[in-house]
């Protein structure tokens, strides 16, 4: 069974840090992607950043230059670190496994794993 346990998450202000976690078990790092959404209150789910089979990266562009996805396959460990906060950062973060993103879309697929999030608020 895949599990996905993100930590991290808190309160910060404008223009702080935080680096998120996401520990991975059952499940074996493949040709997919695995990253990073988010999701405010009234919003729609959106993705913030990801790495791809090959470990290459992609950002959104509400992230770039501030966000920075990593990998960790020895510790079954993912992380996004994250810069320069604003406001409209504030969200529930989810680590995600097992999606496409080819060319900068990315499209879930049906057994796509998510975690159960970790909260994210940022005041200024």
């Amino acid at each position: 069974q895949v599990q996905l346990v993100e930590s991290g998450g808190g309160s910060v202000q404008s223009g702080g840090s935080l680096r998120l976690s996401c520990v991975t078990s059952g499940y074996t790092y493949s040709s997919y992607c695995v990253g990073w959404f988010r999701q405010a209150p009234g919003q729609a789910r959106e993705w913030v950043a990801f790495i791809d089979g090959g470990r290459s990266a992609g950002y959104a562009d509400s992230g770039k230059g501030r966000f920075a996805i990593s990998r960790d396959n020895a510790k079954n460990t993912m992380y996004l670190q994250m810069n320069s906060l604003k406001p409209e950062d504030t969200a529930m973060y989810y680590c995600v496994a097992d999606f496409w993103c080819e060319g900068g879309a990315v499209v879930l697929r049906p057994n796509t794993h998510w975690g159960q999030g970790t909260q994210v608020t940022v005041s200024s």
